[in-house]
């Protein structure tokens, strides 16, 4: 230390050393906070007074100074020739019509705070978690414990068909209108509500829930609810909520898939005899559910006006409308075969189908605005519908192969006692558990009255792709009892219809790829799409605030991400006290990581980083797991701080900790950045690896939460609350769950029966077959005896499978003819 001061001494002095590191902290502390220019500016002065700078450059930095912080000035001299310099490089990306009203559309929530390189973790923590009324938890318990009662999943699919008697139920019970409020004879349900039904309806069946799901998600309602006229809700929406039209939505095409905008369905408007305006529409749809049987199909289309009779050009847009299923020219009644799901799956044409304008969703005023429509609604299959289907499914999965587990032996061993079992059955409790905090945190934003299309672009991208985890390792671990179906297979018709959820309301490689980054660069980030929006329309001194606020967020972000990972996020400040304290630090450095990483992303690739998706969808992986991650944390915040659930939060923590570096990992080394592209390819992604967020699940974390789950307590309990649990022993959840509790009632006395055995006490031996000896020998009491006579024998009858004869098993694949329910067909 004595030779360190004097080296300083003899090159500096004493001052000099004190004032560089005085400096040197001061620099550090404006750069982690995001200090004000002028801060910066009179630090900057300061630092060339201490090192007696020549007043010809504290002149020429004053002046420079000046120019910068003096508002018009610097918007003359500098921001506007870098705005035409960009242009004419074009180098910002070029917004169609179709993708501005994408990125208009819902609003932007905490994805911004995570984007921001700051999140707010305390006003994250405050946003609402919602709760379901006396009257939304009586229907759950009423209506639709009792439509859950009527339909037995195994006839759905061998019949093809729902029952008549749900059918007439669910009309009767407006289960087909739970989004239509109050006034127009529906239910009016919160988001929370509507979740609810949906999922725990899909622990029964995915036929049941589909035929639910979709008229309370994109179609006629919702669509009428935000923007029909006055008249077009009073006729249909009372109809639809009690199922005297039944509603479907064709937007899908041959050549239309996730990319809505390219529809090639027609309308061209005409005056008719009458004087009055018609639409004459032609159309080519597929995959729309509930088409064949519908009533009024929900119809988006492009809208021509070749005579101009509306005043706007030809090529009016986008449009939705609705028209009745008995107009002339019409085509139903063909269906598609999903997978086999027995669901109305269908196409539908339209040759040459006469409608009033009076057809278009909002009247004539909302010709055109179809597309607005659609990027605005879409939230409710993307933030409610499917992440509910793919929660309910999980927590079957978590109950149904935490009780397999348990119950099933091998070599003597329940098989959960296996590490090679202990592994996904962790997988699955913790995922589970996962897709019950984003479903929830989600739910609380809708419910707010807010639609944020990013968050639930993530939402549904996440849940559906969890879910198809959590299913495949739920297969694995029943084996042949999940291949071998029958009524007692409980996962075979999740598992076929798991693909559905990835493909629908938007594939989920172009969910990934183009929505959640794509969107979110421009619609999350604080200052992106104010440039952009500049540069278009030539405002200057937009662009002005917009770069150079942007450059201070890069300056803020830089500092932050290089001292929270010096640090490993423990500068950052945590909104609570207790063990997951650590995880907001940590979010806070990968939140200032990612900014700044998305920052150099665009700046670097600028228009073509739409085109570059292996990097967008890296950029999509954080920014989903980040939200993923805050939503665990504001459940566990919500639920009370219950330490119990300690584990599942360290294992859910971990995991997004651990998929956060993976994404990062790939960026560093896939990423171009003229001239630094070695620094990320080497240095950085040296650094990331020994710096790294997380590991793998650490074998510690698995073995507590597969030991968790297999425990009858009201944790378990809570972990799988909402799905459906039948009363009668006869059916397979009901016979599965009452032995598992038999079982692990009897398991002490299984260990003394395994001890006196060690002992010598009792010969090896089945257990089945040393009982009765063991009760003669002293070794369990009389109690413990019937416990495990009950146990074996239940044990027995839950591992058994369906077998057919050979007719039963024929007459399975003969193909049923199919009819519609008198109430239905029209």
């Amino acid at each position: 230390m004595e030779f360190f001061n004097q080296w300083h001494g003899f090159f500096l002095g004493d001052y000099q050393t004190d004032f560089i590191l005085g400096t040197g902290l001061l620099v550090l502390i404006l750069g982690f906070n995001g200090a004000p220019l002028i801060l910066w500016t009179l630090t900057g002065l300061i630092g060339l007074w201490g090192f007696g700078a020549p007043i010809t450059l504290v002149g020429a930095y004053i002046a420079l100074a000046t120019l910068f912080n003096i508002k018009p000035l610097r918007q003359a001299l500098v921001s506007t020739p870098i705005m035409k310099v960009m242009k004419a490089l074009k180098f910002i990306p070029q917004i169609s019509e179709t993708e501005r009203t994408a990125l208009d559309a819902g609003v932007v929530w905490i994805e911004a705070d995570l984007f921001s390189g700051k999140p707010d973790f305390k006003k994250i923590n405050a946003e609402p978690y919602p709760q379901l009324t006396k009257e939304e938890q009586d229907f759950l318990n009423g209506p639709v414990e009792k439509l859950c009662q009527m339909v037995d999943d195994w006839d759905v699919w061998n019949t093809r068909q729902l029952p008549k008697e749900a059918w007439d139920y669910l009309r009767r019970e407006k289960f087909l209108g739970m989004i239509i409020p109050r006034e127009f004879g529906g239910l009016g349900f919160s988001a929370l509500a509507h979740s609810e039904v949906i999922m725990k309806l899909s622990s029964r069946s995915i036929p049941l829930t589909i035929t639910v799901m979709v008229p309370n998600s994109l179609g006629p309602a919702e669509l009428l609810i935000h923007y029909g006229t006055e008249e077009q809700k009073k006729h249909y929406l009372p109809r639809l909520a009690i199922g005297e039209e039944i509603p479907c939505f064709g937007l899908t095409e041959p050549t239309a898939g996730s990319d809505a905008g390219a529809i090639q369905a027609e309308g061209i408007l005409f005056k008719g005899q009458d004087g009055k305006l018609h639409i004459r529409l032609n159309w080519n749809k597929r995959w729309i559910t509930l088409a064949a049987i519908s009533t009024v199909l929900g119809l988006a289309f492009k809208l021509k006006d070749p005579e101009n009779f509306l005043g706007k050009g030809e090529d009016l847009g986008i449009t939705c409308a609705l028209i009745p299923a008995k107009t002339p020219g019409v085509v139903l009644g063909q269906r598609h075969d999903p997978l086999g799901v027995p669901f109305y799956n269908c196409p539908t044409q339209g040759k040459n189908v006469v409608v009033s304008v009076d057809a278009i969703v909002g009247g004539i005023n909302g010709a055109g605005k179809g597309w607005q429509m659609l990027m605005e609604s879409l939230a409710a299959g993307r933030g409610i519908s499917l992440p509910a289907q793919s929660t309910g499914g999980a927590k079957l999965a978590t109950r149904v192969a935490s009780a397999h587990a348990t119950i099933r032996k091998q070599f003597g061993v329940p098989i959960a006692k296996f590490e090679g079992i202990e592994e996904p059955l962790a997988r699955i409790a913790g995922f589970t558990y996962i897709i019950e905090s984003f479903r929830r945190f989600t739910l609380g934003a809708l419910d707010k009255g807010i639609k944020p299309p990013v968050i639930t672009a993530i939402a549904k991208y996440n849940a559906t792709e969890l879910g198809r985890r959590i299913v495949n390792d739920a297969m694995d671990i029943l084996g042949g009892a999940a291949i071998t179906r029958g009524k007692r297979n409980l996962l075979a018709s999740q598992y076929i219809a798991t693909p559905i959820g990835i493909t629908v309301e938007g594939a989920n490689i172009l969910t990934r790829t183009l929505i959640i980054f794509g969107q979110g660069a421009l619609r999350a980030h604080p200052y992106a799409y104010k440039e952009v929006s500049a540069v278009e329309t030539n405002n200057y001194k937009l662009f002005d605030e917009a770069f150079w606020g942007h450059i201070g967020h890069v300056v803020r972000n830089t500092f932050r991400s290089v001292i929270l990972s010096l640090s490993r996020g423990r500068f950052s400040l945590s909104p609570v006290n207790d063990s997951t304290s650590k995880y907001y630090k940590k979010m806070a450095w990968v939140s200032a990581s990612f900014a700044i990483m998305a920052d150099i992303a665009m700046g670097s690739l600028g228009g073509a980083l739409k085109q570059k998706e292996k990097i967008t969808g890296r950029f999509a992986d954080i920014l989903s797991w980040m939200y993923i991650g805050t939503s665990v944390l504001r459940r566990f915040q919500a639920d009370g701080n219950k330490r119990e659930d300690l584990p599942f939060v360290h294992f859910a923590m971990n995991h997004v900790f651990f998929e956060i570096q993976k994404a990062f990992d790939g960026i560093f080394s896939n990423i171009t950045v003229p001239g630094l592209t070695w620094l990320f390819r080497g240095p950085i992604r040296w650094w990331s690896s020994i710096n790294a967020l997380a590991g793998e699940f650490h074998d510690s974390h698995t073995h507590k939460i597969a030991s968790l789950i297999s425990m009858d307590s009201e944790q378990r309990n809570r972990i799988t609350e909402g799905i459906y649990m039948p009363e009668n022993m006869e059916e397979q959840l009901k016979r599965l769950d009452e032995t598992f509790k038999v079982v692990k009632r009897a398991e002490s006395a299984e260990r003394k029966v395994k001890k006196a055995i060690k002992s010598g006490t009792l010969p090896k031996q089945k257990m089945a077959d040393l009982i009765n000896l063991a009760f003669e020998k002293g070794v369990i009491t009389r109690e413990e005896q019937n416990d495990l006579i009950t146990s074996e024998a239940m044990r027995y009858q839950a591992i058994q499978v369906d077998d057919f004869s050979e007719d039963e098993y024929l007459g399975k694949n003969v193909k049923p003819t199919m009819h519609l329910p008198n109430s239905i067909a029209h």
